[in-house]
Order: C-alpha cells, then structure tokens, then sequence
C-alpha cells in the first residue's frame, strides 16, 4: 500500500501555515448554501455559476509547488479571497507528489467554493524534459477542478499580462506589482506561484470567453 504524506499544508497570504481540516473551515462563500445529502460535485459547480458574484480560482501549476488564487468579481471589482501554495517534497515519489497536489486542491476548492477556474497555457520550451512534471502537476490541478463541476479557462501568458497590465511588455514584478494593487493588498502577493494565480484569476474576471480556450464543464 502506498504510504500517504502528511495533512496537505495551505500557505497563507502571510506565510503561516494552515492543515487542510482548518481551512475547510474558513471563508466558505456564504451566499451558497449546501447541497442536499446526494448533490453532484458537477450540479454544485453549476448552482455556484449561477451566482451574480463570480469566485474565481487561479492555478499556478509545479510538481514541487503548485500555487493558487481566490478572488471575487462583483459589479466591476475585483475582491482579494486568498491565496497559498501546495508544496511537495522531493524525496517523495512523483505519484504520491501528484496525489498530494490533487488532495491539496480539492481542500481548496472545499474551502473556498469557487464558481470557476483559470490556468495559464502549457508552453514546451527547449527543454522539454522539464516541462512534463509541470505538465503532469496541471493534468491533476485541471482533474480537481473538472471533478468540482468548474470551467477551466485557459490563458496564454501574453493573454494574462494583457489583462493584468495593459501591456505585453512588462517583466514579473512588475506584473506582480500590478496584481498588488489591482487587489488592494499591502505587499506583493508570495510566493511567485500564488502571485502568478492571482493573475490567471484577474485574468478570468476581465476577458471574455473569446480570448480564451477552455475545456469546459457542461
């Protein structure tokens, strides 16, 4: 039998650390009421998209840190949820490092009850050995959130920047300044892998399907 890691650890936007049992009890979007005993991940996605108010989770895919946003879009603006990271350990083996991450997502979306979700396009660059554990850690991510009911909308990174910024030409910081004040927080939002989230999620709440690809749930 496969040996399980630990409680999957959700890192908040100040860097404490929360088990996923505390975290399924905070912050549940109060304008959803449960499902009777027997509802369906699928019609509890659906009845959260019917909401006037969008809750919006990013992903930020990464075999050793997966990161993720929650945001609100309600008439316009944009309401800061949370954010975190799901951190694996390298000395575990892959599979149960990817059966962490999907564990760990689940209790997200447990705690936060988003409408819908956003991830970045898979982009393969030269070394493309490297880019299969990503890859692997989003095929997860996206089988969470699919099981949850959500559309997945996926963005290109210029697409994000575009949305996030105005502009194609910007670096990391200062897309992740932009994200700052865009969601009105104190500090730019850490580590890199939340704060890229956030952006796919900002990103979501201001383009429209077009712009977009996504495998879509009914």
């Amino acid at each position: 039998m496969m040996s399980r890691m630990s409680t999957p650890i959700l890192r908040s936007p100040r860097g404490s650390r929360l088990s996923r049992a505390a975290a399924e009890k905070s912050r549940a979007n109060p304008l959803v009421p449960d499902l009777p005993p027997g509802g369906s991940l699928l019609s509890r996605g659906r009845a959260f998209r019917s909401l006037k108010s969008r809750r919006i989770i990013g992903v930020d895919p990464g075999l050793a840190s997966s990161g993720w946003g929650v945001i609100e879009f309600d008439r316009q603006r944009l309401r800061y949820v949370a954010h975190g990271c799901i951190e694996t350990k390298a000395d575990r083996p892959r599979a149960e490092r990817l059966f962490f991450i999907y564990e760990g997502i689940r209790g997200v979306l447990e705690a936060y009850r988003p409408s819908e979700s956003a991830i970045e396009t898979l982009y393969f660059g030269r070394n493309k050995t490297s880019a299969i554990p990503v890859a692997e850690a989003r095929g997860v991510l996206s089988m969470a959130l699919a099981e949850w009911g959500l559309p997945v909308w996926e963005f290109s990174p210029n697409v994000i920047k575009q949305a996030v910024t105005g502009s194609v030409k910007v670096d990391k910081q200062q897309i992740q300044e932009f994200i700052r004040i865009l969601l009105g927080l104190p500090d730019i939002p850490r580590p890199d892998h939340a704060a890229d989230a956030l952006g796919a999620a900002i990103c979501c709440a201001h383009t429209t399907g077009s712009a977009a690809t996504a495998g879509r749930a009914p």
